[in-house]
Order: C-alpha cells, then sequence, then structure tokens
C-alpha cells in the first residue's frame, strides 16, 4: 500500500472520529446518514466490484433491515405478536433478524439470478426487489405508502442510542468492522475465486471451483450487510416506507459505487460521501444561481458520472491517489498481477 493510500486512511479516520465535535447536530445527522449509506454501498460493491454483478435490486435488502425495525416498533407499541413472535427493540437482535430475513430473500432470489449474466441479471434483480417494493406498499396493516413512523430508537443495551453521538459512533463501528472484513475477504481465497470468477468464469470452473456456490455465498453476504445498514437507517430517520425499497435507492446505491471507484473497497465510502453531499447542498447551491434550478440538480451529477466513468478507471478514489496501487486489486490490473 503506498503512503498516499496511508495518508488519506489517517487522515478520513482522524476526522471521522472528530466530526460528532466539529458541528452542531445537523452535520452530525448528516455525518451519520453518509456512514449509513457508505455501509450498504461498500457491501453492494462485495458483487458490483469484486465480482462483476451489477446487481439493480440491493434496496430490498435495504428495505427489509428497515422493515424489520419498524414492524418490531409497531408490534411492540400495541402489544402484539408478528407471527406468534414476541416483538424486540434491542437492535442487536434485529440485525440478526434482518440480516437472516434478507441473507434467506438473497439465497431464494439469487439462486435465480446468478444462472444469468450482463442485462439478464440486472433485469431479473430489479424485477424481484421491484415484487417486493409492491408487496410492503399493499401492506395497509404496515400503512402501505404512508411508511411506519418511529418517535423512538431501537434499544443498544448499555448504549443509548437515543443520544446523536452515541449513535453516530454506533455507525462508524459497523462501517469499520465490515471493511476489516471485506480487507480480510477480499484478500482471502475465497477473493480470489470471486475475481477471478468475473474475469474467466470457465477457467476457474475448468481448475475445479464451484463459481456459481462461491458468488452465491457473496450475494447472500452482501445482502446482509446491507440489511444491516437497512437498520441503522431506519434508526437514524425515524421512520420506515416502501421508497427504502425502490429501484431509485439501488441507483442510488450503484451511483455511489462508480463514483467512488469500483472494487477498491473505500471507493464506496468516497462514493457515498459526495453522493450524500450532492444531494444535500447542490439544490441550494442552484437555486442561488437560478431560482427554481434546484429540483434539477441531478443534471450535474449526470456529467459528472460520465466525466468519472471516461477518465477515471478507478474512480475518485484512483484519482485522488494518482498512479499508486489500491489496497485490493481490481479488473483494470488483472494484466499487471498475471
Amino acid at each position: 500500500m503506498g503512503w498516499r493510500w496511508r495518508v488519506l486512511l489517517v487522515l478520513a479516520l482522524a476526522f471521522a472520529l472528530l466530526v460528532p465535535w466539529l458541528g452542531d447536530s445537523y452535520v452530525l445527522k448528516l455525518a451519520t446518514r453518509i456512514l449509513i449509506f457508505a455501509l450498504a454501498a461498500t457491501a453492494l460493491d462485495l458483487v458490483l466490484g469484486l465480482g462483476g454483478l451489477v446487481s439493480f435490486g440491493h434496496a430490498a435488502f435495504l428495505g427489509l433491515g428497515a422493515y424489520v425495525v419498524g414492524i418490531m416498533f409497531l408490534h411492540d407499541f400495541e402489544g402484539s405478536t408478528f407471527l406468534g413472535i414476541a416483538p424486540t427493540q434491542n437492535i442487536f437482535l434485529q440485525f440478526l433478524l434482518a440480516a437472516a430475513l434478507a441473507g434467506g430473500f438473497a439465497l431464494v432470489t439469487g439462486a435465480v439470478c446468478l444462472r444469468t449474466r450482463g442485462v439478464a441479471f440486472i433485469m431479473i434483480t430489479l424485477a424481484f426487489a421491484q415484487m417486493l417494493f409492491y408487496f410492503f406498499v399493499s401492506l395497509r396493516r404496515y400503512n402501505g405508502e404512508d411508511g411506519i413512523a418511529l418517535w423512538s430508537r431501537s434499544l443498544g443495551g448499555w448504549l443509548d442510542l437515543e443520544e446523536q453521538r452515541v449513535f453516530y459512533y454506533f455507525a462508524l463501528a459497523c462501517l469499520l468492522l465490515f471493511l476489516a472484513f471485506a480487507f480480510r475477504l477480499y484478500h482471502s481465497r475465497f477473493g480470489r475465486v470471486i475475481r477471478g470468477s468475473k474475469d474467466n468464469d470457465r477457467r476457474m470452473q475448468a481448475l475445479g471451483f464451484p463459481t456459481y456456490r462461491y458468488r452465491l455465498t457473496a450475494y447472500v453476504l452482501s445482502a446482509a450487510v446491507t440489511a444491516i445498514a437497512g437498520v441503522l437507517l431506519a434508526n437514524a430517520t425515524y421512520f420506515v416506507g416502501p421508497s427504502y425499497l425502490s429501484w431509485h435507492m439501488s441507483g442510488q446505491l450503484i451511483v455511489m459505487v462508480v463514483l467512488g471507484g469500483i472494487g477498491t473497497l473505500l471507493g464506496p465510502v468516497l462514493g457515498a460521501t459526495l453522493f450524500i453531499l450532492l444531494e444535500e447542498f447542490l439544490p441550494d447551491a442552484l437555486d442561488l444561481m437560478v431560482n427554481g434550478a434546484g429540483e434539477y440538480w441531478r443534471l450535474v451529477l449526470g456529467p459528472l458520472l460520465v466525466l468519472v466513468a471516461l477518465f477515471a478507471r478507478r474512480g475518485l478514489l484512483g484519482a485522488l491517489v494518482g498512479g499508486q496501487r489500491p489496497p485490493l486489486p481490481v479488473a483494470a490490473d488483472r494484466h499487471s498481477e498475471s
């Protein structure tokens, strides 16, 4: 790892630790949102960057995680059970439940999706996600399109998650833990098989690797972590709704990964940061220049994506560190590794 990578990592970590002491509650809430979407984008990159699988349905897993919080909250408030199960407000149990639910859904749907590649894979993942979206829209029991409003966060044991600083550091810890896990995973035999399957699946099968099972495992793992991000998102916004499951959300996650750098591990974190900041501040900036132009802020994002795709093969993170190699190999480096 080059010196620029080390400096970038140290500065980013130091800034993340100091954020709660640098601004007001608005800044802290915005930073928390960035961390949650960075976790979801990094989880998506596990299949998009490592496996080359463009999943347009990852919002389904994000929404499932969020709805675990909302449904548990509603039943706990009513004093009722959910399918005979007592509701829980413990966030760690909600993590397990959300990961199991999203992982199971990914296992079933992934078994179908992963038998295809390219456009077919994109469309099938989108179809499954939209099915889930319309399912929750039709659930009047859970307020359908209106969603579920929360007035308290989940319980964190000895952690007071209602305190915004505590919740911020909790989200930061979740992101750092997954980044550490993903770093080891990317460099393991499992990660090398997934990358090899992306480059030449037939060759990897000829070498005796069951690539289908490897890719399915990565897909399920990615879904489980995205669901955990959904649990955090519901607690951060005090709201759960079908919009979390829409294809627009899947598109946003893909944009975050592409902006930061596909397959660079830390790129999705940078991409999520930039996207959330653009979404938050660019409309107001455009309104100052031209009245009413703020609602068209995506017209600025579109050309930015085109420029990144044309001139920054490793995304903005690769552009920041110049020609130095990222912490893990990406598709652009496979010729130099052989």
